[in-house]
């Protein structure tokens, strides 16, 4: 495990885009904590549903994440049960907004939570990804709650030929739906200098494999990273690109 560095920094970035969708259904935040420097919080949602359906789902996702944020105390809450409320809460203020409306509205949840000591704490429902990366190669990422996902953790299906599944889309647990949604939470231990999280939706990850992000991410300020994933996303989508969205935090070392 590595030491906390004495003296570090938090580089952060953020990026949405609509592709070659009608509708902008993702959001993408990073939140800085008012009173506690080093506390953030960066999240992913992409929404699912009608016309306007997703993005009334994905703003429920942003909005529970800011009220939780704010009354939170990084020195006395348990970062876990911060993760633990805002799936839960989210998930009900979704299905809550889809009694009053005539689409379905459903959203994945990709977030982390990073302390001062550089404690990281993730939690994720569907196919949108947290990856870690560290000294320019995947540390780890989160497995999607997809049908496809299954298939690869059973054996009867590779990663590759997931990429191209007819039903590479559908999901087995996220936010809104009847059944209760997965509480996939996770510790990664303490981040060091140099280490790097990406948040991003499936419309951003389906194009690059990990030592591709790894290349961009790593090496790259988040915004150079940032504008360069969105870039090469869009030549590889072809004309046909889902909704992406990305949050990316890097560990930098403090300037002298």
């Amino acid at each position: 495990m590595p030491t906390t560095p004495a003296v570090y920094r938090l580089s952060a970035a953020t990026a949405l885009h609509r592709g070659d969708r009608l509708y902008q259904q993702d959001q993408v935040q990073m939140l800085v904590h008012a009173k506690v420097a080093g506390c953030t919080l960066g999240l992913v949602a992409d929404g699912m549903g009608g016309k306007s359906g997703g993005r009334k789902a994905a703003d429920q996702v942003v909005l529970t994440a800011h009220q939780l944020f704010e009354r939170y105390s990084p020195r006395d809450d348990e970062p876990a049960e911060l993760l633990r409320q805002l799936v839960q809460e989210a998930h009900l203020m979704i299905k809550l907004t889809a009694i009053a409306a005539e689409e379905e509205p459903h959203s994945t949840l990709a977030a982390f939570l990073v302390l001062p000591g550089l404690r990281c704490d993730i939690v994720h429902a569907g196919d949108s990804r947290i990856y870690h990366f560290r000294d320019g190669a995947l540390r780890t990422r989160t497995r999607d709650h997809s049908y496809v996902q299954r298939l690869i953790d059973e054996g009867t299906l590779t990663e590759d030929e997931a990429q191209v599944h007819p039903q590479s889309n559908l999901l087995t647990g996220c936010l809104g739906t009847e059944q209760e949604p997965p509480l996939a939470l996770a510790q990664l231990g303490t981040l060091a200098v140099g280490d790097a999280l990406l948040a991003c939706s499936d419309g951003l990850w389906h194009y690059f494999t990990p030592a591709e992000l790894a290349s961009a991410v790593q090496p790259l300020p988040p915004r150079e990273a940032a504008e360069l994933l969105v870039g090469q996303a869009r030549e590889r989508a072809r004309g046909s690109g889902d909704n992406l969205s990305l949050a990316i935090l890097k560990v930098e070392p403090a300037p002298l």
